[in-house]
């Protein structure tokens, strides 16, 4: 763990107009006849992924990251869902929540919440990023979307009280929301190089399949049974 808070500073800084013509000037006898269109297939239902780089999959395919690989178990497993990744590089909890609205658009049966790293690695208050975290988990509530949340560590150059306030802000939601929770989403990857891409910090493909399965171990008992 510790290996891992040292090397987290690094993580993440890496048509035309068509006008009509006024009522008395249109043609009245040029109605075109329209054609009955297809139905469109239902929407499949979601499972969304709101994250920074680690859930984006910085530095590998698109379909080697740990939402696209449990995207992959799903369909194994016989269930029918959507993946919806909505990683994005660089993002504070405050930024997650400013495109939650969009995030979670459609038929959303499970959210994994892995927001966090990005405010301990600035060093930014985290009764904010508590505040950010539970106005999601509020929302997901709201809409009774199941959630799995997935904690972070800060690095220790914010010194211990910090730490340990940042650590907690993961386990009281979890226990006061009762949501799925995977502590360290990198836990088994974080500071094993072989694990990991160039920079030691996000995971390589073999380290994107273990975060994978840490996340789907909470994910799949959250929904509803393939018929």
């Amino acid at each position: 763990m510790r290996t891992f808070v040292a090397l987290v500073a690094i993580l993440l800084f890496t048509g035309c107009r068509n006008e009509s013509a006024p009522p008395s000037q249109q043609p009245q006898e040029r109605q075109e006849r329209q054609e009955p269109q297809e139905p469109r297939a239902a929407a499949k239902p979601r499972v969304v992924f709101l994250g920074d780089s680690l859930t984006a999959g910085l530095g590998l395919p698109s379909d080697q990251s740990y939402p696209a690989l449990i995207g992959r178990k799903l369909k194994e497993q016989g269930y029918d869902y959507e993946i919806v990744n909505a990683g994005v590089s660089g993002d504070t909890s405050a930024g997650g929540l400013r495109r939650l609205d969009w995030s979670l658009d459609g038929d959303v049966r499970a959210l994994v919440l892995a927001l966090g790293a990005n405010d301990g690695l600035r060093g930014l208050p985290t009764d904010d990023m508590k505040r950010n975290l539970e106005a999601v988990l509020e929302r997901a509530k709201a809409r009774n979307i199941p959630v799995v949340l997935a904690g972070m560590e800060a690095p220790p150059n914010n010194g211990p009280d910090y730490t340990r306030a940042f650590r907690e802000v993961y386990t009281e939601l979890a226990k006061e929301y009762s949501v799925r929770f995977v502590p360290f989403l990198l836990l088994g990857v974080a500071g094993n190089a072989s694990l990991n891409q160039g920079d030691g910090i996000h995971p390589n493909a073999r380290g994107a399949e273990i975060v994978a399965d840490l996340v789907w171990k909470e994910l799949e008992p959250a929904l509803a049974r393939p018929n």
